[in-house]
């Protein structure tokens, strides 16, 4: 299935920004398409930028890579939840409460390349796992109805913008 054919009643309007942004991708060929990209575009950063603020007060590069590493785990959670046809409504998660959390500044960033890496293949993983029907289902997260497809297409659609921030912001 490509995002362009993904209907609007499975994605909160919050959603559409990462979803919409995507043009027309299709789901599993973007998700590896997207790890092999992200991870190159990262590797020619210049190795000064990586702790750099472009204000008081915002997250290094460093820290969004950890955000983005901690908010697919969050996604791969709720699409196994919604797949198995759990009705529980999954709630939403703090963004910053977690990079304050983290230990990202003090990681090097091929250490931080590497835990991407490691969660983005077990993404790909479980989506290729899920039968059509999976696919298809809807649950509620964050208030919000969502099936597991939208939930991949906002997997990559959420690292497509922080990599577009990269390069308005930081670079």
């Amino acid at each position: 299935m490509n995002s362009n054919q993904l209907p609007v009643n499975e994605y909160s309007q919050f959603n559409a920004t990462y979803i919409k942004a995507l043009d027309g991708v299709n789901l599993i060929e973007e998700l590896e398409i997207s790890l092999h990209d992200f991870i190159k575009f990262v590797q020619n950063i210049p190795m000064d930028k990586f702790d750099y603020r472009y204000a008081e007060g915002k997250w290094t590069i460093k820290d969004i890579i950890q955000h983005i590493i901690d908010a697919e785990r969050i996604f791969g959670y709720r699409a196994l939840r919604i797949s198995r046809n759990d009705k529980t409504p999954l709630p939403g998660f703090e963004e910053n409460d977690y990079v304050e959390n983290t230990n990202a500044n003090g990681r090097s960033i091929q250490e931080l390349l590497t835990e991407f890496s490691a969660v983005r293949h077990s993404s790909l993983l479980l989506f290729k796992s899920f039968s059509s029907a999976q696919l298809t289902r809807m649950g509620i997260a964050s208030n919000h109805p969502i099936s597991v497809r939208a939930i991949g297409f906002l997997i990559i659609g959420h690292l497509k913008h922080h990599q577009k921030i990269f390069g308005e912001r930081y670079l």
